[in-house]
């Protein structure tokens, strides 16, 4: 296909003989009978030669290795993050079941509501995609090579219709392993995915152990789902590919500067702006859905840091926060199905509908005018969320507090002024003069280690601090206290 090159730089096409044969320096039409043919375009990314290859979905992991275990030999691969690959694999699975579907409806065939059933659970979206996977083939002469010293045989498919150039075939043996640059991860997930595959198709259960991909773990599989497993299984070994770009013949030292460089040198998403983007999490798809478009609260992009500037928005990442709060416990959308928020979503709903009848909240200037505008106090308002209605330790009479709660939270006083904000920089005194005598017994006592740096009072306006996880649960105990809930503390 190619010619030697001088200096890495390519050389014109050229053809040996009449048979069309081409050659990478020059192809012998002799290989290994372990050879097998695939269909690749050839590149020159940044002057270097490639492949571009599409390869099928259950091939890849088979066909190619990561060189991250020390004792197998030089290392040019961070470990392996086995929970990033268990989400890339639900991620992949999701895509096969669509892509299934997408196989059906294109042959006109009925689509079950197995389906719909099945989407639901791990959670549609709009569009499913696996970016390029970038590897490097070993062992060989830089930029390809001959047969005659170690390189790849190939041959030149032309088009009918002119004789130009459509694409080549290359035969690649099984000494010519893949090395994983940049997609280890993804490489993992597919065999994740193959292996349930195989599991529920043969198992009749889906599986108990982790990894797990679909949440009816250990229960019955029933023979509408069974189908859709098949036709996930048949589109993963047939149409749904990987696209792999795989350079050629580089040394350890070039692996390890290209993972670096695809790695380090792009730029990340600003968090805000990517979940805003993002139609796959239950979390975010309930936020647009129930908050954004039903105009309770306005996103933006960013939080506002200067105060005078704020036009009342809350910033996505920390709608994802809160809202992930009051869901599910933590601070991130991670891990939320669709089985876990929608029993769930019409309470949480509610929440933010008493968010915004606070007083100043979601107006111009929001931060001077209530604390409620700050993430923290939201995050604290969707802890007691979560605690009065879905916590496995939630206390008798959770439903009646609850509903205290929501019916009291336009009566707080969420104005900067109020002294149990700053109730620990208060003295004796202070603490006597605003009657809050007894607010300590709703408070960590002193025998915990809670960080009491809660935030400052400066200018009239009370400042909460950056560690939130710190502070929020001390600031939904400041709540409890003016609401009339009970303490979640034991004093003596």
């Amino acid at each position: 296909m190619y010619p030697a090159n001088d200096g890495g730089m390519p050389q014109p096409l050229m053809s040996n003989d009449s048979s069309g044969i081409d050659d990478l320096d020059s192809l012998l039409s002799t290989g290994d009978t372990t050879e097998k043919p695939y269909t690749v375009f050839i590149g020159h990314n940044l002057g270097h030669r490639v492949f571009v290859m599409n390869i099928p979905f259950h091939e890849f992991y088979s066909i190619s290795e990561v060189a991250n275990d020390v004792e197998a030999g030089a290392v040019a691969q961070r470990p392996l993050d086995k929970t990033h690959a268990n989400n890339l694999a639900k991620y992949m699975l999701k895509g096969l079941v669509s892509a299934a579907r997408i196989a059906l409806q294109s042959q006109g065939k009925p689509i079950p509501d197995a389906f719909e059933r099945i989407m639901r659970k791990l959670g549609d979206q709009s569009y499913f995609s696996l970016q390029p996977i970038v590897c490097n083939i070993r062992e060989i002469p830089l930029g390809g090579g001959s047969p005659s010293n170690g390189g790849i045989r190939g041959s030149r498919l032309t088009s009918a219709e002119d004789g130009s150039t459509a694409s080549f075939k290359v035969y690649l043996s099984e000494r010519n392993l893949l090395w994983v640059i940049d997609g280890q991860h993804r490489r993992y997930g597919a065999d994740i995915v193959m292996n349930f595959l195989e599991s529920v198709r043969q198992g009749g259960t889906y599986p108990a152990r982790s990894p797990i991909l679909y949440p009816d773990k250990g229960e019955s599989i029933s023979a509408d789902e069974v189908y859709v497993w098949n036709e996930a299984f048949k589109a993963a070994r047939t149409f749904s590919t990987v696209t792999v770009e795989v350079h050629l013949g580089l040394k350890l030292d070039q692996e390890k500067q290209l993972f670096h460089d695809l790695n380090k040198l792009g730029k990340k998403v600003n968090p805000s702006l990517a979940l805003d983007f993002d139609g796959s999490n239950p979390v975010t798809q309930f936020i647009k859905k129930n908050v954004l478009e039903n105009g309770i609260v306005r996103a933006s992009e960013k939080e506002t840091r200067d105060w005078s500037q704020d036009g009342g928005e809350v910033a996505m990442k920390d709608l994802v926060s809160i809202t992930s709060i009051a869901f599910l416990n933590k601070s991130n959308a991670s891990g939320a199905t669709p089985a876990i928020v929608d029993p769930k979503a019409y309470i949480v709903e509610s929440l933010w509908h008493h968010i915004a009848s606070i007083q100043g909240f979601g107006e111009e200037r929001a931060k001077e005018k209530t604390i409620a505008a700050q993430p923290v106090v939201l995050k604290a308002l969707a802890k007691l969320t979560y605690n009065l209605n879905f916590s496995n330790r939630r206390p008798g009479h959770a439903d009646e507090q609850f509903e205290l709660l929501m019916s009291k939270i336009e009566e707080i006083d969420f104005s900067h002024s109020n002294p149990v904000w700053r109730y620990y920089d208060l003295t004796k005194e202070e603490v006597d003069k605003y009657n809050l005598s007894y607010l300590y017994k709703w408070l960590p006592d002193d025998t915990t280690t809670a960080n009491r740096d809660v935030g400052s009072y400066q200018a009239g306006f009370m400042r909460f601090g950056s560690k939130h996880n710190d502070i929020f649960p001390i600031i939904g105990d400041m709540i409890r206290y003016q609401v009339g809930l009970p303490s979640r503390h034991n004093h003596a």
